[in-house]
């Protein structure tokens, strides 16, 4: 349990309630046109009206641009011209914040700009004219200079806290800081630095409205500078050991203390989430004068460097914080009370932040680079957190901001979440040089004010009643006035005054010496003069106890009086709390009111943001409708095109094919006729032909030994192309074959030879060829029982063995025969000469001899134009 004890706990995370009838304000954001400095000078803002401006490129980029170009116009919450007073914008941008602080609200203020555009001027301010800082400096003590409380009364912490101290503890307090003081000052009064003694005279006497005058307060000031994303205290005095030698980064001794760096600070977050610096410098202050003081020592110490753009330009971003800590006296209205959860604590920042402009404008070289890197980055870290948080709030998401990224953002996290108002100020040099910078600086201000901020709530009261104040102070006075009235205050003048007047009352007492024994009149004197004094003492008594008896009176007419006053107020008080109560109801029953309009705005909003986010997915779907329909066009008509050119192809090749088909047939035709007429000669030979004796006919082999020269007929038209020998196609193409021929093989060039496509041909049947091929077929000759050579084609299917070899398995076999034509009628041998005429005649005497080899046409066929050969010729029937 001890270890588990020793643990750390996690802390509770407390959520800020965003309810629904939060209202939000948007980012306040001001534009401040700088006048030029040089007359007639080409300028590229000019300003439309009081929320308008308008941006247009110079003649150089027109010319750049072949004279193509737009004007933008931007708008803002309110534009100062050239001849607006610091007065002026003062009025506008942050009085309202100094009031809203001396109301218990936080505010931030920062201005924004290229370098030279005015943003210190506009902050700081010049001698004769006090900037937005001196000015609300003036405000606040103005306000509440009467009602301050002592010095060292109001204690601040290191963990962003207050605490509150006793009147013995702020005197002894008070007493250790004055010699601390007087030990390093001297004790004659200290002048006001000339160098701002015209910046601070302000003499306009602004105050705020309405002031809690039952409370006390008191200010802080702090002076920070974010240089290369690191913090420092600008208020720092950290005493130096002058016997210790310094070192700088070199690891040289350093003999001015001016070059030391200060030590850099963190940022931590304290119990209610609020981001501070931490260890940094907080002076307690009692005047305008004082403050600024404390102001222009922090600003001597801060960083600034001569640029092409400027002579001091600032290099770093300032933060000043100005707290204001409030608390209420007690019931009798005399001290402050003790009670810690009563102090209100607001805060005003005012930011001055370094100028953004490209570096090769700068002509910045080394150190001045990377300074103007990392001013340029913490400036786009502000620019990235504004433009998430614009884009959580337009769309509804909920991105993380990344504050983190920077000390600028996370510095001023809280501001953005809802702690307090946030106003801007984007200072422009209308010069035509800046024409880059300022197009980018009024693109972040028009995205910053789209950004809406939580309106801070109103602080809870400390429940007392008001007018503790200025009853005490009635009092007092009431009671100063009755003692003068009764003789002034007893203090111990007055007491030793009225002792001497009582003793003169009196009567003096004789000499009481006795010169004689037989002296009688010394005594009787003296017995005389007691006498006389124990009688005025007599009539003293009585004439106060008369004087008591009046007081008595005055007093119970005093007390009657008092009595009276108070049940008089008391009536009045019952009547204002009457009218209180009837305007509390009123401002329940309105209050009502504007919570029924907020949630019909509130449901409005969500309708619309609903219909908003349908009418967005419509317009999606639409878009991707028509996309879709786009590409449908596209596609039928690419397919058009595809199916006219398919017709167009088709009817050209189907065109080509009736042609060709019309002369097969007509070639067809012309060959039957010319058959006809073949056999019509032939039979009118033979009718014609005179009988002769039938000659002995040889041998088979006797005639193929003795083969006579054969003549051919004409052919049936002369235009005919001559036919070519073609091979037989087998049934199996299109196929991997392995065409097994062996070595004895015949090769026969006659239309009975296979022709296999795809095949590889092998004298002997190996393993690697038939690993190739998904077919086999052996070629087997022999001679047959007529003496003609016959050829037989086995096929078969390869398969693949388990063994990982290949066997065969026949399938089919097909036999391939030649026959010779027979019968044919001719002469044995040319005995004697015929006549031409009748040797013509009789040359072929056998139709059927001569018909023995057909030749069929036929359309479509794929040897030729017309033609198909037939496997089997025709034999002659026995």
């Amino acid at each position: 349990m001890k270890a588990a004890a020793r643990t750390k706990t996690p802390r509770k995370c407390v959520q800020k309630k965003f309810s629904k009838d939060i209202l939000k304000d948007p980012v306040g954001v001001y534009c401040r046109v700088r006048p030029v400095s040089i007359p007639d000078q080409e300028c590229c803002v000019e300003i439309v009206s009081n929320t308008t401006v308008q941006v247009h490129p110079p003649e150089g980029y027109r010319i750049a641009r072949n004279g193509e170009y737009k004007e933008v116009q931007y708008s803002f919450k309110e534009v100062f011209g050239t001849t607006a007073t610091q007065r002026d914008v003062f009025d506008v941008v942050a009085r309202p914040l100094v009031e809203d602080l001396i109301h218990g609200k936080n505010g931030l203020l920062f201005t924004y700009g290229v370098t030279g555009s005015g943003k210190t001027h506009t902050m700081t301010g010049s001698p004769g004219e006090g900037g937005l800082l001196p000015r609300c400096l003036d405000m606040i003590f103005n306000s509440i200079g009467s009602f301050q409380a002592k010095r060292y009364v109001f204690k601040l912490d290191d963990k962003n806290g207050v605490d509150v101290q006793g009147d013995v503890d702020a005197l002894l307090e008070r007493q250790k800081r004055e010699v601390l003081q007087a030990s390093k000052t001297p004790s004659s009064k200290r002048q006001i630095d000339p160098e701002i003694a015209d910046m601070i005279n302000v003499q306009d006497n602004c105050k705020a409205g309405e002031i809690d005058e039952d409370n006390v307060y008191s200010v802080f000031v702090s002076y920070i500078e974010i240089y290369n994303n690191y913090i420092y205290d600008l208020l720092d005095e950290t005493p130096i050991d002058p016997t210790k030698p310094k070192w700088n980064t070199c690891d040289t001794p350093v003999r001015n203390v001016e070059l030391l760096l200060p030590q850099s600070r963190i940022l931590r977050e304290d119990q209610n989430h609020n981001m501070y610096v931490a260890g940094c410098t907080e002076v307690e202050v009692k005047s305008t004068e004082e403050a600024f003081e404390v102001f222009w020592r922090g600003q001597k110490k801060r960083r600034i460097a001569n640029t092409q753009l400027n002579r001091e330009s600032s290099r770093s971003h300032s933060v000043f914080l100005i707290k204001l800590i409030q608390a209420p006296l007690d019931a009798d209205g005399d001290n402050v009370l003790q009670d810690r959860e009563l102090i209100a604590l607001s805060q005003l920042s005012l930011v001055d932040l370094a100028g953004s402009e490209r570096t090769n404008r700068t002509k910045a070289e080394g150190s001045r680079l990377r300074e103007a890197g990392n001013i340029n980055q913490s400036l786009m870290m502000l620019r990235t957190c504004i433009e998430v948080l614009r884009e959580n709030q337009t769309y509804a998401t909920n991105k993380m901001v990344p504050y983190r990224d920077s000390k600028l953002t996370h510095l001023f996290k809280n501001y953005f979440d809802g702690e307090g108002k946030v106003r801007m100020i984007v200072c422009v040099n209308p010069k035509a040089e800046d024409y880059d910078e300022s197009l980018q600086v009024m693109r972040f201000a028009e995205i910053t004010q789209e950004v809406e901020v939580a309106r801070p709530a109103d602080k809870p009261l400390c429940g007392l009643m008001a007018g503790r104040r200025f009853k005490n102070q009635a009092f007092q006075e009431e009671l100063s006035r009755q003692l003068e009235l009764r003789g002034g205050p007893v203090d111990g003048d007055r007491e030793r005054f009225a002792m001497e007047t009582f003793l003169q009352n009196y009567p003096p007492l004789p000499s009481c010496e006795l010169l004689d024994i037989n002296d009688d009149q010394t005594l009787p004197r003296l017995i005389e003069a007691l006498e006389k004094r124990h009688r005025a003492r007599k009539t003293m008594r009585e004439e106060f106890a008369k004087n008591v008896l009046s007081i008595k009176g005055m007093l119970q007419e005093l007390d009657a009086n008092i009595v009276t006053r108070e049940n008089y107020s008391n009536l009045k008080m019952v009547e204002k709390n009457k009218i209180i109560s009837e305007q509390k109801a009123e401002v329940e029953r309105l209050e009502k009111k504007s919570k029924t309009l907020e949630y019909k705005i509130d449901i409005l909003e969500k309708t619309t943001t609903i219909y908003e986010e349908e009418k967005r997915k419509l317009q999606l779907e639409l878009e991707n409708k028509s996309q879709k329909l786009q590409r449908q066009v596209s596609d039928k008509r690419r397919m058009e095109a595809r199916l006219q050119g398919m017709v167009t192809e088709t009817t050209t090749k189907w065109e080509k094919e009736c042609e060709r088909r019309v002369a097969a047939k007509q070639l067809e035709m012309q060959n039957k006729l010319w058959v006809k007429d073949e056999k019509l000669k032939q039979l009118k030979a033979i009718v014609t032909e005179p009988k002769a004796i039938k000659p002995e006919r040889h041998s088979r082999e006797r005639d193929r030994e003795k083969a006579m020269p054969r003549s051919f007929s004409p052919p049936p038209v002369p235009n005919a192309p001559p036919v070519r020998l073609r091979h037989r196609r087998s049934r199996s193409a299109g196929e991997r074959w392995v065409d097994h021929k062996p070595p004895s093989h015949v090769p026969m060039d006659t239309v009975m030879k296979p022709h296999v496509p795809h095949a590889i041909t092998v004298a002997a049947a190996n393993e690697k060829a038939l690993a190739r091929c998904d077919k086999y077929m052996l070629t087997h000759q022999e001679l047959a029982s007529d003496g003609e050579i016959s050829t037989k084609l086995i096929k078969g299917d390869v398969y693949k063995t388990r063994g990982g070899g290949q066997a065969v398995q026949f399938t089919e076999i097909e036999t391939l025969k030649q026959e010779s034509p027979t019968g044919r009628k001719r002469r044995s041998s040319p005995l004697s000469p015929v006549p031409p005429d009748e040797a013509t005649e009789s040359e072929w005497t056998d139709v059927e001899t001569r018909c023995s080899v057909a030749v069929e046409m036929k359309a479509g066929s794929h040897l030729g134009p017309g033609y198909q050969h037939h496997a089997q010729p025709k034999r002659k029937k026995p």
